[in-house]
């Protein structure tokens, strides 16, 4: 695992992309930290971190598109299926790759609240509680990338289908609004991601949310397997 690890964090940084994204991050996070927050003379950063959600549902599929479609596109995979290491080894291997470099760009913004330490008193639990928010749901985000790049040889469609499990994650309790009270409405609820995810950005800290965050990453993960199990007996 260390050694896909490795590899695909190098793979990263000898080709343009974790340079671009992590400039593109921090170059939208320093904008919006300057238009939210210095320029208003506020330490509220919480519209910081809702555009840079919004932001981050397009970056990241663009950091998981190549995972493993690339390996198909290249006629790579195959080496790959066949080498003396287990396929969650492999699919792990390359998710933490991935998000590593989320993790590189998200663990960045607490700095934003010492900088406003200098000047103001600043409440550390919204910038700590929408910090770990986004790291949680980047786990979900990585790993539904990393699925949808195991379907496809097609970087494009590996990026619009990342893309449309990110943006069914923000519009799901949209569509529940609309559902009549019942059972059914629960059974959604229950389920929501985003209403999870703002729990914990306004410091509704719980460990079941938690525990939800990493089954639903460890659902994508091992659907990945799956897809790869398949592919490597057929």
């Amino acid at each position: 695992m260390l050694a896909i690890l490795k590899r695909e964090l190098r793979a990263y940084f000898t080709s343009p992309l974790g340079y671009v994204y992590l400039a593109i991050f921090y170059a939208f996070s320093g904008v919006f930290f300057w238009q939210f927050t210095l320029a208003l003379n506020s330490t509220d950063m919480s519209a910081v971190f809702l555009a840079l959600f919004v932001v981050l549902m397009v970056l990241v599929p663009l950091l998981t598109m190549r995972l493993l479609a690339d390996d198909k596109k290249q006629k790579t995979d195959q080496l790959t299926l066949t080498a003396p290491v287990s396929l969650f080894s492999l699919v792990f291997g390359k998710f933490l790759s991935a998000y590593v470099i989320f993790v590189m760009g998200v663990i960045m913004l607490p700095i934003y609240g010492f900088i406003m330490s200098t000047m103001a008193t600043v409440s550390w639990l919204p910038i700590l509680g929408n910090t770990l928010g986004l790291l949680l749901l980047g786990g979900i985000f990585v790993s539904g990338g990393l699925f949808v790049s195991s379907l496809t040889e097609n970087q494009m469609i590996a990026a619009v289908g990342s893309f449309f499990i990110n943006f069914m994650v923000l519009l799901m309790d949209t569509l529940i609004n609309q559902l009549p009270s019942g059972l059914f409405r629960q059974i959604f609820e229950s389920i929501s991601i985003y209403s999870r995810y703002t729990d914990i950005t306004q410091g509704i800290f719980s460990l079941s949310s938690v525990i939800f965050f990493l089954s639903v990453t460890g659902i994508f993960l091992f659907l990945t397997v799956r897809v790869l199990e398949k592919k490597r007996w057929a």
